[in-house]
């Protein structure tokens, strides 16, 4: 992943420094520099940049007022302020900066602040892909049918295909994806899940429970009125009353 970073500073030095700081990174590219508040603000508008490295004090726009114009952007850059001063830190976190840097700028502080600021840049990506996913699994109005689940792991989102799941349960208003291998847990409600998976192989045998046919070993009469699911990997997963009924009637 290639970030753009913008680097606003009035001193030219520091500016020059920082550009030089950066030639040393092969995942950051610096696309520009401003010396002051406006110019900042109109080349963010034009470069869109990932990152600005954004002095605080500036004549006639500060650094701070830069930052309380960007809130108003739908897509605003990660700031990393720059400043001379510590005492400027407090108010810099409470703007949402990612990290600031003292001057003189050093390059392990430099880099650290950079990692930090790809780092929250990666989970954007990753929350948005997330959210992306999740609207078109519950998109309405289509006959596609699901396919495949999207998790988010870490930074990463992951495409759990249906056919590596074993069953679902769930886990108050998320639910638990149980493969093979391992599980994942999703903020999706079982009614939603259920709508959308094929139906068979998937049947909802309790209000907490969504098991893959494919993966089920035998379903037990427990008694009278109720089943319990073992699947192959042994687990043993119960089955409604309403649910025990409706097997019941198949299996005729």
């Amino acid at each position: 992943m290639t970030i753009s970073v913008l680097i606003v500073d009035d001193e030219p030095l520091a500016r020059r420094k920082l550009a030089a700081l950066l030639e040393d990174v092969p995942w950051a590219a610096h696309v520009g520099e401003a010396a002051d508040g406006a110019t900042a603000l109109d080349a963010i508008e034009h470069l869109r940049p990932d990152v600005v490295f954004l002095d605080i004090q500036m004549p006639e726009l500060t650094g701070l007022q830069v930052v309380e114009r960007l809130r108003r952007l739908d897509s605003a850059p990660v700031v990393i302020f720059t400043t001379a001063y510590d005492r400027h830190a407090v108010a810099a976190f409470e703007l949402e900066a990612v990290d600031y840097v003292l001057k003189p700028f050093g390059r392990p502080r430099f880099l650290t602040a950079l990692e930090r600021a790809r780092q929250v840049l990666q989970m954007r990506d990753s929350a948005s892909a997330l959210e992306r996913a999740r609207a078109a699994l519950m998109a309405t109005g289509t006959d596609e049918p699901l396919d495949r689940i999207f998790v988010r792991e870490g930074n990463a989102v992951l495409p759990v295909a249906l056919s590596e799941l074993e069953r679902i349960e769930a886990q108050d208003d998320y639910a638990m994806l149980v493969t093979p291998r391992r599980r994942y847990l999703v903020g999706l409600r079982m009614a939603q899940l259920e709508e959308r998976l094929p139906n068979p192989p998937f049947l909802r045998v309790h209000r907490s429970h969504i098991v893959n046919l494919d993966a089920v070993d035998r379903m037990i009469g427990l008694d009278d009125s109720r089943f319990e699911v073992r699947m192959k990997n042994g687990a043993q997963i119960p089955v409604s009353r309403a649910r025990s009924q409706e097997i019941r009637r198949l299996s005729r």
